[in-house]
């Protein structure tokens, strides 16, 4: 029996850009099915369920934030936003809506591909760390949990709702509790790529975190600031 290849949904109004870049990726063994209208997209998503899904920014009758922001409270997989200009992408904006990457037209394929592997990878190694560490329920004793399969962060008792860098984040933390992780570590599982040490964004994703989660960072319940090397999520068992 053949392999299930890994559905990618492309959002693009370029037909023929559509047409080149589903060639690309289906020669290299990815199933794409291509949505050409912004104001459809999030239905077709939701229905077709694919693994990954590339969203261009600009989009008629929708723009990709405004699809991306309706999308990622029920789409728990990898999006990549595609734009024609990069100061068109707010990274804080980014952030906030849920997507893992964005590039910039016009689209070299090779990138492209690249970028699609380091996302599935990353995906499929937050989902192992974090079913090894927590036997595939949910995590710990104490006052923060999370539920894998429903990717939710549980807070003394409450659900809270987290955008799937958010959740990612934190299934990061909790296969590694207890451990000092730096910036350049979380950078690079959250990312695929290396910190340069000046982008502050992984700062942001855990004040961000930690407001969801009701922690204090002056005096943390859950994640700990280390000084001058990165943060450690006090261990819940």
């Amino acid at each position: 029996m053949s392999e299930q290849k890994t559905r990618i949904m492309l959002v693009e109004d370029d037909v023929k850009l559509a047409d080149a870049t589903r060639e690309y990726l289906e020669m290299h063994n990815f199933e794409v099915l291509v949505e050409y209208r912004g104001d459809t997209a999030v239905e077709r998503i939701l229905r077709e369920k694919p693994d990954f899904v590339i969203l261009d920014y600009m989009l008629p009758y929708k723009d990709g934030k405004s699809i991306c922001r309706e999308l990622r409270p029920q789409f728990h997989n990898p999006i990549i936003i595609v734009t024609a200009h990069e100061d068109e992408v707010d990274e804080i904006v980014m952030l906030e809506i849920g997507v893992d990457d964005y590039i910039v037209k016009p689209i070299k394929p090779r990138n492209l591909l690249a970028r699609i592997t380091n996302q599935l990878n990353r995906y499929e190694r937050i989902a192992q760390e974090a079913s090894a560490e927590n036997s595939d329920k949910s995590n710990g004793q104490g006052s923060l949990q999370i539920d894998i399969q429903k990717r939710i962060a549980i807070v003394d008792g409450r659900v809270v709702n987290l955008t799937s860098c958010e959740f990612d984040l934190l299934s990061y933390f909790f296969a590694n509790q207890g451990v000092i992780l730096t910036r350049e570590e979380i950078y690079r599982q959250m990312r695929g790529i290396d910190w340069d040490g000046v982008d502050r964004s992984i700062d942001l994703r855990v004040s961000r975190l930690r407001s969801k989660i009701d922690d204090n960072g002056k005096s943390p319940r859950f994640i700990k600031s280390v000084r001058g090397t990165g943060y450690m999520l006090i261990s819940q068992e």
